[in-house]
């Protein structure tokens, strides 16, 4: 799996009211993770090739990021013209040592930080989701939709990227 997030371009071309199943999809990313990561023995989970995360430094990643998905949300809300810029070097998940954690406490957390998130979203009221603002590198307005969506790209990502890691250890 060669392609990198942060080489991906977006088209947000949609109309703000598909946020629901956006966040749907948000909803989801817990029990999918979940369901992705108890198959796998555990002492495939702390792996690291080519200085790459491993797979539970990739789970710790979505937990890393969804701090930075709740600030953007608070950007939205505060009609912040500019979103906060995203760590793109990755220091802060590095840094989080997450492969010295238990995964079920990773999987815990980020299923409760989700949960918390989705509650906000669930409670905002529509005219939130028309809300722009500028994303940094993409260099473009984004709406509160368009980041959902982008997020739960974000997710599958890294879905995709725990199943290939996983596959290739075969």
């Amino acid at each position: 799996m060669k392609n990198k997030w942060v080489d991906r371009n977006f088209d947000f071309g949609f109309d703000y009211s598909h946020y629901p199943e956006f966040i749907e999809r948000l909803m989801a990313t817990p029990s999918i993770l979940e369901s992705i990561i108890t198959p796998i023995p555990g002492d495939f989970l702390k792996i690291k090739e080519n200085d790459k995360w491993s797979i539970q430094e990739n789970v710790g990643h979505l937990i890393t990021a969804d701090d930075l998905f709740v600030g953007r949300l608070d950007d939205y809300e505060s009609g912040t013209k500019s979103l906060r810029p995203a760590d793109v070097s990755g220091t802060r998940t590095n840094d989080e040592n997450y492969n010295s954690d238990k995964i079920q406490d990773l999987l815990s957390i980020f299923r409760e930080k989700r949960m918390e998130y989705i509650q906000r979203l669930e409670k905002a009221d529509s005219e939130l989701f028309k809300k722009s603002a500028w994303h940094p590198r993409l260099k473009k307005q984004m709406r509160l939709c368009d980041m959902l969506y982008f997020q739960a790209e974000h997710d599958d990502h890294h879905l995709n990227k725990i199943k290939y890691l996983f596959q290739s250890y075969f």
